[in-house]
């Protein structure tokens, strides 16, 4: 009688003879199925489970670690590309900046909505609809045509943003921080829109990155450890804010500080655990509800409840 065959093959690859098992299912591996780990080998299947199932590792404030800052580099290229649809077209920043109610005449020039109306006049502005001016003025800036600030305007929020996205993002995660940032846009513009007369338009940046800078102190004050560097760039915001406030809009500036610094918070002391993204996201909701509920406010007060 001849003896029974003991040839095994690899259970992927059937042809392929072998004689090496996976640690963790048992099962004959070839040569190209073969995964080091910490003792003999694994099969690709049982690799990929087990990747599935290590838990990634998270910062203080609930983010996945990530060492390149995507988000900061996107926020950086939309707000480029947005200043050169300006310079190609100049009618985008009447049509996209910041302001309450104002009308455009015939002659293409602005008014403010504050008495009758005449039919050959265009009504515009967030209490008149266009509530995506809240978002929109975030990304625009001053045109070099009309103002000699402008090109320095986008290249100082642009240098800021850099600095500051690449610090405050690897902390926060990429969902976290683009959270962060819009919100800090959005409350910016809704207290300019609640402190500025109706017809004064405003653009630019600064209310997120000033949420930024607020949320780089109460992450550091979070992280404990050496506050001093904070500390001069918190007094550095402070001064801008001060020096700014004849020529730029210093409601949104601070608007953006107090809304940065307040959803941050919510990130930094949220409860570990199971909860704590659900946790920062009813944060993040509440205030966006809050700056919403304030906007419908103004817009009822200027408009008397008929948009």
């Amino acid at each position: 009688m001849e003896p029974e065959s003991t040839v095994t093959t690899c259970y992927r690859h059937p042809a392929v003879e072998c004689h090496v098992r996976c640690v963790r299912c048992d099962r004959y591996i070839c040569p190209d199925c073969m995964r080091e780990a910490a003792v003999g080998h694994q099969c690709v299947e049982c690799v990929r489970e087990g990747a599935r199932s290590v838990r990634q590792a998270r910062t203080v404030f609930g983010g996945r670690i990530s060492a390149v800052p995507l988000v900061t580099y996107a926020l950086i290229a939309v707000n480029v590309l947005v200043y050169l649809a300006e310079l190609v077209r100049p009618e985008t920043v009447g049509r996209f900046e910041l302001v309450a109610a104002r009308l455009v005449g015939p002659d293409g020039q602005y008014y403010v909505a504050d008495g009758p109306v005449l039919g050959v006049f265009q009504v515009e502005g967030v209490a008149h609809g266009e509530w995506e001016r809240l978002l929109t003025s975030g990304f625009l800036h001053l045109q070099p045509i009309e103002n000699t600030f402008g090109i320095l305007h986008i290249t100082m929020n642009m240098l800021v943003l850099w600095q500051l996205g690449r610090d405050v993002e690897p902390q926060l995660g990429r969902v976290r921080f683009l959270a962060l940032y819009l919100l800090s846009v959005l409350g910016g513009s809704v207290l300019a829109l609640l402190l500025t007369d109706p017809g004064t338009a405003s653009l630019g940046a600064s209310g997120g990155i000033f949420g930024l800078g607020a949320a780089s102190y109460v992450m550091a004050r979070r992280l404990g450890g050496d506050l001093r560097d904070v500390h001069r760039f918190m007094a550095f915001l402070l001064l801008w804010l001060l020096i700014s406030a004849r020529f730029t809009s210093w409601q949104g500036h601070l608007g953006g500080l107090l809304t940065g610094a307040a959803v941050t918070a919510a990130y930094a002391y949220a409860p570990r655990g199971p909860r704590r993204t659900l946790v920062q996201a009813g944060a993040c909701a509440a205030v966006l509800v809050v700056l919403l509920l304030l906007t419908e406010t103004r817009v009822t007060e200027l408009t008397g409840g008929a948009v």
